[in-house]
């Protein structure tokens, strides 16, 4: 991991509107999610390039999602930064 992906800023948690999903972005390259009262529903890794994320679940299942104007697009929901 280099300094510049510790410090990358998309690296937190973001969640959805509703608050059900919670998308920690690691500084390592791992996310975890969270459904509802399910901690850790998903866990794998994840690469950003530019705008753009792609994300591989420890299962194999993979997914794909845009940041766009401070919000993250991941398969037809929209994520907020956590404050």
């Amino acid at each position: 991991m280099t300094d510049q992906q510790a410090k990358h800023p998309y690296v937190g948690t973001w969640v959805t509107e509703d608050g059900h999903i919670r998308q920690e972005l690691k500084s390592d390259g791992r996310y975890d999610e969270a459904r509802g009262n399910k901690k850790s529903a998903y866990q794998g890794r994840y690469e950003i390039s530019g705008s753009h994320i792609e994300y591989w679940d420890d299962t194999g299942f993979t997914a794909n999602g845009d940041f766009i104007d401070e919000i993250l697009h991941h398969v037809g929901m929209r994520f907020h930064r956590e404050t």
